[in-house]
C-alpha cells in the first residue's frame, strides 16, 4: 500500500497501467507534461535518460512505458521529490528509475558531462515577475516562474548532461520559440524537431514541443501540428490516442 500524505490523492496515468502520487495544492500534471513523453525520441531497448524540473515524477513515468533504459529525475522541491519517489515504489519501479532532490545547475558536476542519451525538460514557463504577481503558492510559483532555474539554466545544463549526437526535448510556451532556439545554438544543441499544438483549430497554439541533436547539423523539421480540442470542445482522436490509447 501506498502511503499518502496531507491532501494527497492517488491517480491513474492515463492510457498506462500507473499510478501517481498528486495534490491540488502542490502539483498535478498537465497535457504539456504527457505530450513531452510522447514527442521524444527514446531508445526503446537500452540507454541512459534524464528528465530535469521533474515535478511529481510524471515524465520519468512516462517514459518508463517507452524504454527499457535507466531514467533519472531531478527536482529541486523536496515535497515533489518525495512524492515522486513514492510514486516509483508503487510502481516497482525501482530498478530502472531513480530521483534526485537537488538543483539541475549542480547534476553536470555530480552526475559528469555527456554522460545520458536524453535529456528532457517541462521548466519554468514564465520569467520573474514582481513579489505582488507571484503565486502565493510557494510550489506553484517556483514551478511556473524563473525563481530557481531559468531558461538559460536549463538549457546549459541540458547541454552539459547530453552526450554528442544526444537528444534533448523541451515542453514551453510558443512565445518563448525564439529563446529557445538562440539559447540551443549557444549551448551546441541544433534544433532538429518542433510541433505545435493548438487548442481548438483557428487558435493560436499554446504549447511548443522541441527537440534538438547535441552538435548536429542544421536541418529544421516541422511537424504537422496537434489539436487538442474539436468544436464539440472534445479530445481529438490525436489526442484521445496520446492520453487513452485509443
Amino acid at each position: 500500500m501506498v502511503y499518502l500524505k496531507e491532501d494527497e490523492r492517488l491517480d491513474y496515468l492515463l492510457a498506462e497501467k500507473l499510478r501517481i502520487i498528486q495534490s491540488p495544492s502542490v502539483f498535478a500534471f498537465s497535457l504539456d507534461a504527457v505530450l513531452l513523453a510522447k514527442f521524444v525520441y527514446v531508445p526503446i531497448q537500452k540507454g541512459n535518460l534524464i528528465d530535469l524540473c521533474s515535478g511529481n515524477g510524471v515524465i520519468p513515468l512516462f517514459l518508463s512505458t517507452r524504454t527499457k533504459g535507466q531514467i533519472t529525475g531531478v527536482e529541486i522541491q523536496e515535497r515533489l521529490y518525495d512524492m515522486a519517489v513514492r510514486s516509483i515504489e508503487h510502481n516497482e519501479l525501482k530498478g530502472r528509475l531513480k530521483m534526485i532532490h537537488g538543483d539541475i545547475k549542480e547534476m553536470p558536476k555530480a552526475l559528469g558531462h555527456g554522460k545520458f542519451d536524453v535529456v528532457t525538460c517541462n521548466p519554468p514557463y514564465f520569467t520573474t515577475p514582481s513579489k505582488e504577481e507571484i503565486n502565493p503558492n510557494e510550489h506553484l510559483a517556483i514551478a511556473r516562474h524563473e525563481i530557481l532555474c531559468t531558461l538559460e539554466d536549463a538549457v546549459k545544463t541540458s547541454s552539459q548532461l547530453v552526450r554528442q549526437g544526444g537528444k534533448v526535448a523541451f515542453v514551453h510556451r510558443p512565445g518563448r520559440l525564439i529563446d529557445i532556439i538562440t539559447l540551443m545554438r549557444k549551448y551546441r544543441l541544433e534544433p532538429k524537431r518542433i510541433q505545435f499544438v493548438y487548442p481548438k483549430q483557428g487558435k493560436e497554439a499554446n504549447i511548443l514541443l522541441v527537440e534538438a541533436t547535441k552538435d548536429g547539423s542544421p536541418d529544421l523539421k516541422i511537424l504537422p501540428p496537434l489539436i487538442v480540442y474539436n468544436e464539440a470542445g472534445e479530445y481529438t482522436p490525436e489526442i484521445s490516442g496520446i492520453l487513452y490509447g485509443e
